[in-house]
Order: C-alpha cells, then sequence, then structure tokens
C-alpha cells in the first residue's frame, strides 16, 4: 500500500516531492556500519511511502551505490514504480578528492556501465556531475543529449553549475534539473542566482544535503564522525566549527519545538517552502530516518517561522 506523497514537476518530469539520497547506502558517511538488509528495506519502504525519486553516481563507492539499486530495485522487481536519476563526469582519485572528465566518449561509456550496474535499459534522469573545465560544456551537454536521442536516458540534468553554464546548456537541449548543495546554512546558490534562474526557466532544482551534511538534524557532534568519513575532511565539521555553528542548530530546535517535529524535517520542510520546483533529496541507509525525513513533506511552516530561520547566523567555515 502505497502513502499519498505530493508531487512536484522537474520540467517535465513529475516525481515526489522529497527524494531519497543514495549515496550512505555505499559511501561517504560511517559505511561501515551499513547494514545490508536495512538498505533493502529501506529501499522498498521509500516507495511504499510514496518517494519515487531514488538519486545516486556511478563515483558513490565508487561503483557499488548503483549496484545496490540495480540489487534491491530493480531485481526485485520494482523497477517501474520508481524514477531513478544518476550521474557521470566525477573519477575518485581518494574519498575527497575527483579528477572532472567531460568528455563525450566517456559519457557515452560512463552511461553504458551505469546501465549494467543498475541492470536496467535506461535511466530516468543522467546528470553531469560536474563541469570539466577542459571540455566545453556544449561537448559534453551535447553527448547527454545524443544519449536521450538513443533511448538510454529520459531527461539530462546537471550538478553544481553557474547560471551561464546552465543557460548555455538550455539552449542545446532543456535541463529537466540542477542538482547543487542547499539548505539552511548553504546560500551560495541563492547569491549565485542558479536557483531564480531555474525557478524563472522551469528547471527542477534538486538540493544534495538539505539537512547540512547531517548537521541540522542535531545529533552530528565531532566524536559521531568516524575516520574516513566523507565529513572529517569539511571545514564545517571540526570540534570549533561544530561547536561555533550550534547556535544554528539550536534556532532550528525552537522552530522544531513549535511544530511538535524534529529539527531535520524543519530543515526539509524550510527547503520545500523555498519554492515548487524544488525537490530536496536527503540521503539515509535506514528506515527511521526515512520515515522521519517523508513526515516533513506535512509541515507548513509559519511566516514567524521562516523569519527566525532568517534570523540564524551565518555558518562558521566554509562547506569544503
Amino acid at each position: 500500500m502505497t502513502n499519498s506523497m505530493p508531487t512536484r514537476k522537474l520540467r517535465d518530469l513529475e516525481v515526489s516531492a522529497i527524494g531519497l539520497g543514495c549515496m550512505p547506502m555505499s559511501w561517504g558517511y560511517n559505511v561501515a556500519d551499513a547494514d545490508k538488509a536495512e538498505i533493502r528495506a529501506t529501499i522498498h519502504r521509500t516507495l511504499e511511502l510514496g518517494i519515487t525519486l531514488f538519486d545516486t553516481a556511478d563515483v558513490y563507492g565508487p561503483w557499488t551505490n548503483e549496484e545496490i539499486l540495480g540489487e534491491y530495485l530493480v531485481k526485485d522487481g520494482l523497477r517501474d514504480q520508481a524514477i531513478i536519476a544518476s550521474k557521470c563526469g566525477l573519477t575518485p582519485i581518494n574519498m575527497t578528492s575527483y579528477g572532472k572528465n567531460g568528455k563525450p566518449e566517456y559519457v557515452r561509456q560512463a552511461c553504458e556501465d551505469s546501465l549494467g550496474r543498475l541492470g536496467t535499459d535506461y535511466i530516468d534522469l543522467y546528470q553531469l556531475h560536474r563541469v570539466d573545465p577542459e571540455v566545453p560544456i556544449e561537448e559534453t551537454w551535447g553527448a547527454l543529449a545524443g544519449l536521450v536521442e538513443q533511448g538510454k536516458v529520459r531527461y539530462i540534468g546537471l550538478s553544481e553549475t553557474t547560471v551561464e553554464e546552465t543557460a548555455k546548456c538550455h539552449a542545446i537541449h532543456p535541463v529537466t534539473s540542477v542538482q547543487s548543495e542547499f539548505s539552511i546554512w548553504t546560500d551560495e546558490h541563492v547569491k549565485n542566482g542558479v536557483i531564480a534562474y531555474c525557478a524563472e526557466n522551469n528547471i527542477g532544482f534538486l538540493p544534495f544535503s538539505p539537512l547540512g551534511r547531517g548537521f541540522l538534524t542535531g545529533t552530528v557532534t565531532a566524536d559521531s564522525i568516524a575516520e574516513g568519513d566523507f565529513r572529517s575532511a569539511n571545514p564545517r565539521f571540526t570540534a570549533e566549527a561544530i561547536a561555533e555553528n550550534q547556535k544554528i542548530i539550536d534556532g532550528i530546535a525552537a522552530v522544531a519545538a513549535r511544530h511538535d517535529a524534529s529539527s531535520a524535517q524543519i530543515a526539509l520542510a524550510w527547503v520545500l517552502a523555498q519554492g515548487e520546483n524544488i525537490v530536496p533529496i536527503p540521503g539515509t541507509k535506514r528506515r527511521k530516518w526515512l520515515e522521519e525525513n517523508a513526515a516533513a513533506v506535512e509541515i507548513v511552516l509559519t511566516t514567524q517561522d521562516l523569519a527566525d530561520i532568517a534570523a540564524l547566523p551565518k555558518p562558521s567555515e566554509s562547506r569544503y
């Protein structure tokens, strides 16, 4: 039985108002405690809750994250219920650094490889993970558009692009979505105009890390970040920065108390309130957090809530 979940449009692609970021299932955050049975149950529960959008990438793992969806979504006969979004264009060097490859031949091969790992003959939304400064973006985007023409991909999107880069692509083939970091404590894509450009041009916006890589839930401490965790190299996750940024957590918790909600739910409700074309993709590998996140769609923030959140101090340290 599927619960009702409101939907939103990423241009012509209809998806659930909240998606699922699959990265933590095999990469980035304390992966040593990943439990396969729980991951499978989480993927199945996602669809039961009415969440249709699953976001992955070839580089997560690397190469293992798509296999998880192939195993527990596609092989389990649930492909037709799901919108699978994957990405290409990043090549792993180590846990915190990557190369970028936007060469057309690389994009085409990466798509074939992703289709193989996923065990499907099409990807609903295929995104350029990062722009390769060595390759004109028009060439990379042209290769992605070619995948649409071949039927291997239904829609194409971008990630972490500027307004200029997005516009160049949009002039060649419609951009369905731009995926970039956005949350209460990360607003650079408001400042650089990307979120406004997407709204004005009927392009969906997919905020990754809408919970501030877990920080905005109020549950992250310096001790909870294991060695090898992606966040251990982030300036905002030093013990000093965590202590300094506690004021942000306290402010969100005060709003949460008014709604009898969790801080995570308030952080997601705030992102959802920023525009009808915005679909946050919080990541988790556990049903407990998935269900909590899904319930955020029911929260309507008041004018006072939004004003109090807007008045929170800016975070100490940069996101990278």
